[in-house]
């Protein structure tokens, strides 16, 4: 059976900004990049947060955001301290933070926000 997810991938237009938003505000580090024999793709970088692995597709000539209704979550050990960090970053939010329901023991009080990435990206937090 499966195991876990190995890596979400999402097209960027801006790799160096793409890799500093994902390092600077929410703890990835870059770990891996290469080219690829696609015209219309310039790199592809790997960006990793524990065993969370982000697979970049730089497209800088893509008319395109990240596809709509795309997201992925992160799981926060201190939501109010990430959501206040963000929002004084400037960093766009796209749903408040609101209740959601336990999904397993543990989860019983917790939020979830979804802010908005540097190429239109939906990045939810739960916590």
């Amino acid at each position: 059976m499966f195991k876990r997810i190995d890596h979400i991938t999402f097209n960027v237009k801006d790799r160096a900004k793409s890799i500093k938003f994902y390092e600077e505000y929410l703890g990835f580090k870059k770990y891996y990049e290469h080219d690829v024999p696609f015209p219309a793709i310039e790199k592809i970088v790997y960006l990793k947060l524990g065993d969370t692995v982000l697979e970049l597709i730089h497209m800088p000539d893509d008319s395109g955001s990240a596809d709509q209704g795309f997201h992925f979550c992160l799981e926060s050990d201190n939501f109010d301290e990430d959501y206040n960090r963000l929002l004084n970053a400037g960093i766009p939010v796209n749903t408040e933070p609101h209740p959601v329901g336990a999904r397993e023991p543990g989860e019983e009080r917790w939020r979830r926000v979804v802010f908005v990435g540097p190429d239109g990206e939906l990045i939810e937090f739960r916590g």
